[in-house]
């Protein structure tokens, strides 16, 4: 929003790590939407990037923590700050400060998650009305990068004309997700709700070939349970589900049952990937399970 600034401050000539792109970008997501709730008036969004030489003395102050040269990741703002009591659970699953309904409780979880399995760890630094920064430690990789290999071209991704059915609460992801779905062809209505989806499925149920809807969302009715309504009306309507988690704990909050194979886009994902799962799942391409 035009009410946080944001302030980068990169470090030059940073060692290498070795990482999952998506899942990092997945723990800058979170760590950056997490700084935005905080800042509802408005305020600074700091993103930052160093290199740490960190002594096993550092253990002392922070369990995770171990000797070594590191990549520091700084996410900061100068929003409401977090109380001193709620610091030592902020990693939890499904624990919030947040107000009921705002939030799942994930997002940190998941950073959380993430970081560790790149054996790093993450530091939290706050004070009630001055702001919070979280420093994600992930190991540097000294050795110099092997050479890219060259890989084919990929062929474009194909469109179609087909009728979708777009739920997504947030503003800006379901403008995203509509255009880039009317560049490929398709007929797109729109929903911020399941409520709200489901009159605009009542109007148009003889033309709704397909789908896609965030996982979790407000006002009581999941992605999951709206999908349940909808295929118990038409059952040959093809279903992509799309979250801001990963498949496994999406699946936990909406309901669906492990082992359950579902076409699933995990946020952020480009128009290509988009337009793939789109078109795989109207082609009836079984998904992976996840």
């Amino acid at each position: 929003g035009e009410h946080i600034t944001v302030k980068t401050c990169f470090a030059d000539n940073l060692p290498r790590i070795l990482a999952d792109r998506s899942m990092i970008d997945q723990v800058i997501m979170n760590l950056a939407v997490n700084a935005r709730d905080s800042m509802p008036k408005g305020g600074q969004l700091t993103l930052s990037t160093s290199v740490q030489t960190v002594h096993e003395s550092h253990r002392l102050q922070t369990p995770d923590a171990r000797g070594g040269c590191f990549i520091c990741l700084s996410v900061g703002d100068n929003g409401c700050g977090i109380a001193k009591e709620h610091l030592p659970r902020l990693f939890e699953p499904f624990f919030t400060t947040k107000e009921e309904g705002l939030r799942t409780g994930l997002g940190l979880a998941t950073a959380y998650s993430i970081v560790k399995q790149h054996e790093g760890w993450i530091e939290v630094e706050s004070q009630l009305g001055q702001g919070t920064t979280f420093r994600v430690f992930l190991p540097a990789v000294m050795a110099p990068a092997s050479p890219a290999r060259e890989t084919p071209t990929a062929l474009p991704a194909r469109g179609g004309e087909e009728t979708i059915l777009l739920v997504e609460d947030e503003l800006a992801v379901r403008g995203l997700v509509r255009t880039a779905l009317q560049r490929y062809g398709y007929r797109v209505c729109t929903a911020t709700s399941g409520a709200e989806a489901l009159k605009v499925w009542l109007d148009s149920i003889d033309e709704i070939d397909l789908l896609i809807t965030d996982m979790i969302m407000p006002n009581g009715v999941s992605g999951w349970e709206l999908a349940k309504q909808l295929l118990a009306r038409k059952p040959e309507l093809k279903v992509v589900y799309m979250s801001g988690y990963n498949s496994g704990m999406a699946m936990k909050e909406s309901g669906l049952a492990i082992g359950d194979a579902y076409h699933f886009l995990h946020k952020p994902f480009s128009s290509e990937k988009l337009a793939e799962t789109v078109r795989a799942c109207l082609d009836g391409v079984p998904p992976h399970l996840p």
